[in-house]
């Protein structure tokens, strides 16, 4: 069930006893999770921090804690499928659920005793009412105890009335249940619930501030929520902004070094631009990259005009931002915005925060999301999963910002695979329109393509594939189709990752089909499939089935 009332039927219900907390694999997950531990240390409240990868390491964690404990808080995992249905708990188990996945199984909706739902209702859900799923199962078992006496009288035809009536009923409710599952997608952040929380109970603090905008833009990077909901949750985290920093104004007027200031921002969109070189960062960011189409020679010759437009010198676009000239950097926003209007590239500037540490270290949302989730899909041999998340959750700590420049080291170099990925792509004509779809193999020995391993790493490289296709095709039908991209899983044990998004456009309601369809293929076809992620849309398959497999979802879609 829905919980109304955060902190008095969550967080007070909890504030005595021993939670377990299991905590998915993203960035707003570990941001929504920082919040949390941050307040549970506030009121001394004992719990167990478990990561997450997927349902059966969900199903693992389970078994392991549910002696210990009563109380399960789920973050950003859980409320898709029916949980009790898959953990099989004992009746006292309770379970908190924050998650962003929609929709919401509809047997979590309707559990008033051991499901808590803590997801705000003003997103728009959509649910089917209880009558129409569940009300039908009960009214027909009340009317087949009347109607067994009527049959003695010989109306023998109301009992295949009735039968028929059935047929109908179980029609209709399979349809709304099917209109209802069919598209996935994503609802406002766990690390903004959390933050709101936080706030309800007035403990919130910047650090808790700057999390709940970290997993706001985790949303915006990784192109889970549309462009509407991400500018109305900008502007709610906005007033909070204003509100900590009119508060703090009197304490910080002789500016600490190691304060923290957090600020609203129209920044621009090149990814990790102030920790890197502008030039480079231009040719790694999938906005810029895709409008100049960086992969041909033209492209290079027209970013060489537009740099030049600009009046840069090379020798500062090449060095690292922080040493580029004073006088260059304090309008540059302004003239690489007034450049790029005249390119035809709209809105290379975005709504965004940003964040100064003391004097020294300063960081936009962006640069965070990047970071902590180079570090969490990290594809060293030595580290194992949980290595990865705890590496990552340490990253957001402003106390570690040694563990945060080295997440931004390997966020550069996985930016710099994905561009040459798709450059040799679009290079080597590997997009291949499948009817319904476009369909992208990466071969097994292909450069960095352990990397792209990573469910995060292959949405990120897939949505980038997708736009640069877009904007180098001729064919207007191609650009009106969704992707579905492969890459080698586990050479040992002959898997790939299956990674499946809807068509590009700027006006898209983000909503996702395939992990309804990758379903009904495996059904159909008995392909050997795991759908172990918590997003639907990403599967694992052996190798062997990949062909079958393929054919049945051209079938299903066309």
């Amino acid at each position: 069930m829905f919980i109304t009332d955060i902190r008095k039927e969550f967080y007070e219900v909890v504030a005595n006893q021993r939670v377990a907390l299991l905590v998915a694999s993203d960035i707003d997950a570990l941001c929504a999770c920082k919040i949390l531990q941050a307040l549970f240390h506030c009121d001394q409240v004992q719990y167990t921090l478990v990561p997450v990868t997927g349902w059966q390491d969900l199903g693992t964690a389970f078994l392991e804690h549910k002696e210990q404990f009563r109380f399960f808080v789920l973050i950003n995992c859980g409320a898709n499928v029916d949980l009790l249905e898959m953990l099989q708990p004992d009746d006292d188990s309770i379970f908190f659920i924050c998650d962003t996945h929609r929709p919401v199984d509809v047997v979590n909706v309707y559990n008033d005793t051991q499901i808590k739902l803590l997801i705000k209702q003003d997103d728009d859900l959509g649910v089917p009412s209880y009558d129409d799923i569940f009300r039908d199962e009960e009214d027909n078992d009340e009317e087949g105890g009347d109607s067994g006496n009527e049959s003695d009288g010989g109306s023998e035809p109301s009992g295949k009335r009735r039968r028929f009536d059935e047929v109908c009923v179980e029609q209709i409710r399979r349809e709304i249940l099917f209109d209802y599952e069919q598209y996935e997608y994503h609802g406002t952040s766990a690390a903004m619930v959390f933050f709101e929380l936080a706030w309800v109970l007035t403990k919130d603090t910047k650090d808790m501030l700057w999390w709940a905008v970290i997993g706001l833009t985790d949303q915006w990077v990784h192109d889970k929520i549309t462009h509407m909901k991400y500018v109305t949750d900008v502007a709610t985290m906005q007033r909070h902004v204003s509100r900590h920093n009119h508060r703090n104004e009197d304490e910080e007027n002789s500016l600490s070094i190691d304060c923290m200031r957090i600020s609203f921002e129209y920044d621009l969109r090149l990814t990790l631009y102030q920790h890197w070189s502008l030039f480079e960062s231009i040719c790694n960011s999938c906005y810029t990259s895709c409008h100049f189409k960086l992969w041909t020679l033209n492209g290079q010759k027209k970013l060489q005009e537009f740099l030049a437009d600009m009046g840069l010198p090379l020798k500062q676009v090449r060095q690292k931002f922080n040493s580029m000239d004073m006088s260059i950097k304090e309008n540059l926003r302004d003239v690489i915005e007034e450049s790029s209007n005249k390119y035809g590239i709209k809105d290379i500037r975005i709504q965004t925060f940003g964040v100064n540490f003391g004097f020294k270290n300063r960081f936009l949302a962006s640069d965070m999301v990047h970071a902590a989730t180079a570090l969490l899909e990290s594809t060293e041999k030595d580290d194992s999963d949980s290595d990865s998340f705890i590496k990552a959750l340490d990253s957001l700590s402003r106390s570690n910002l040694d563990r945060l420049h080295s997440g931004i080291d390997l966020a550069k170099k996985k930016l710099i695979a994905i561009q040459q990925t798709v450059a040799s792509c679009i290079y080597t004509n590997l997009i291949l329109s499948q009817g319904p779809f476009l369909y992208c193999y990466l071969m097994e020995g292909t450069p960095d393509v352990k990397l792209f391993s990573k469910p995060m790493a292959l949405t990120l490289l897939c949505k980038y594939l997708l736009k640069a296709f877009v904007h180098s095709t001729r064919n207007k039908r191609c650009k009106l189709l969704p992707l579905i991209m492969a890459a080698p899983k586990d050479v040992e044990k002959g898997t790939v990752i299956v990674a499946g998004i809807p068509p590009e456009s700027e006006t898209s309601d983000k909503k996702n089909f395939f992990g309804r369809a990758f379903e009904k293929a495996a059904e159909s076809t008995s392909s050997r499939t795991l759908h172990d992620h918590f997003d639907t849309s990403i599967i694992e398959l052996k190798m062997e089935d990949r062909t079958k497999f393929l054919d049945a979802l051209i079938t299903l879609l066309s």
